[in-house]
């Protein structure tokens, strides 16, 4: 197992405080803030804590209220408000220094067989092995990639590789359709547990979902007069999968406006399984020039 993917499992894995108490810890790295996606992940971990071992999440939603801070741990404070006959309902409140920084809602179920059909995966979408990886862009497109994407491409030590089918966002100022495609693997094998997937699944559906909402202007989250932040997030979880091979994330955002960017995701396993499907909307807010 790599460094790396261990890293991400320590996240995942909560200090028990005390009864519906948990704390939790980032990765000491360069940003100045704790990612979406891990604050996301670490409250479901905490609900999954207090919640009967035959049910599991079936959707989330969750609001992010203030920055958090890579240097402090974050305690979370799980509300036990229901425990149905086949559903199970928890809310999860997460603190640094003495303030909410993000909230949650969780329902779980029992698994149980019903009607079913998915929309399918888009079509003649190409294979990751017929992409760059995100070293290759860098390599290929040197200084046109805005530095703070070569800074987050460029890591090796990351928990997952992304491979988006187009790259033009990232190369210009055209105006394109608010879609796209990105390919999204773990690097390296991690245990054999439904809770377990489910909460890094939560930690990968925070990726370049934001993005999308910008593509329509010719901008991205990390140009300079763009500020950017997540403001809510919700996700369904459709089926298990064991995560031990690429996965299409499907975005597409449709609609701007009012200083905000709604977007929405599907992702499907390579087999063409919907697995899970998402939505966020976040702060696009162009920066005043004094």
């Amino acid at each position: 197992m790599s460094a790396a993917i261990q890293e991400l499992l320590g996240i995942l894995d909560l200090e028990v405080l005390e009864h519906n108490l948990f704390r939790g810890r980032s990765p000491q790295i360069e940003w100045q803030r704790v990612f979406g996606g891990q604050t996301i992940a670490q409250s479901l971990v905490a609900a999954q804590r207090t919640v009967p071992g035959d049910r599991f999440v079936h959707s989330l939603h969750g609001y992010f209220m203030r920055p958090g801070d890579i240097k402090v741990p974050i305690d979370y404070e799980v509300d036990r408000i229901r425990d149905g006959g086949s559903f199970t309902t928890r809310r999860v409140v997460a603190s640094q220094h003495g303030k909410a920084i993000f909230s949650l809602e969780a329902s779980f179920q029992t698994d149980e067989p019903g009607l079913m059909h998915q929309m399918p995966m888009p079509p003649d979408v190409p294979q990751p092995e017929e992409l760059m990886s995100q070293q290759d862009i860098i390599a290929g497109l040197g200084d046109i990639v805005p530095p703070a994407m070569r800074q987050f491409w460029g890591r090796r030590d990351r928990p997952f590789e992304m491979r988006p089918v187009i790259v033009d966002h990232y190369t210009s100022r055209a105006k394109l359709e608010p879609r796209q495609h990105v390919w999204i693997r773990l690097m390296g094998d991690i245990p054999d547990d439904r809770l377990l997937w489910s909460a890094v699944l939560a930690y990968l559906s925070d990726l370049t979902l934001l993005d999308t909402s910008t593509f329509a202007h010719g901008r991205a989250v990390v140009d300079p007069d763009i500020m950017a932040a997540s403001l809510d997030h919700a996700m369904w979880f459709h089926r298990p999968a064991p995560l031990d091979d690429w996965l299409l994330y499907t975005q597409d955002s449709p609609w701007s406006g009012g200083g905000r960017g709604f977007s929405r995701g599907s992702i499907y396993t390579r087999s063409g399984t919907l697995i899970a499907s998402v939505t966020q909307e976040g702060l696009i807010r162009l920066r005043r020039r004094d």
